[in-house]
Parts: C-alpha cells; sequence; structure tokens
C-alpha cells in the first residue's frame, strides 16, 4: 500500500468532495482512479462532421469572402506563395 501524506486542510477538502458523492475518501479515490484507467468513450467523429459543427458559427458575410481556390492554393493564402497553375 502507498500512502500518501498531505496537509490537513487538503485532506479535509478532499474528503468533503468524497462526501458530495456519499462515499469515503478511499472509495472516491478508487472510483476516480477508476475512471483514469477507462474514460468514458465517445463514438468516433469523422472529421468532416467536426468542421461543418465548428464552420456553422461563421457569418453567412464571412464566407461570402472565403475564395474559392483557398483548399488548392492554400500555400498562397497561408505563406504568400505565388499560386500554383491548375
Amino acid at each position: 500500500m502507498t500512502v500518501i501524506e498531505l496537509p490537513d486542510e487538503q485532506a479535509a477538502a478532499l474528503k468533503a468532495k468524497a462526501a458530495t458523492e456519499g462515499l469515503s475518501l478511499e472509495a472516491w479515490l478508487k472510483k476516480l482512479a477508476a475512471e483514469q484507467e477507462h474514460p468514458p468513450s465517445r463514438p468516433p467523429r469523422h472529421i468532416a462532421d467536426v468542421i461543418v459543427e465548428i464552420m456553422r458559427d461563421v457569418p453567412v458575410e464571412v464566407m461570402a469572402t472565403m475564395p474559392a481556390d483557398g483548399a488548392s492554393q492554400h500555400d498562397h493564402y497561408i505563406y504568400g506563395w505565388p499560386k500554383r497553375e491548375v
């Protein structure tokens, strides 16, 4: 068994957090450790879905200013390089 020494204030704060869940400090710490070993998993999302979700918040007037060739000419828009021949 590993013993961890804490200042009285920290130990009291941790015991209070455990008590809010109706657990002893030891049981609460075991629960936290188990959650770290097996974090709740989310179903994987396709990157396109994430991008669409983020872009929903971009105003229409801002989207209208986006270049139509932004993907194929990204080096030009990001780094200022000459546009590539398409």
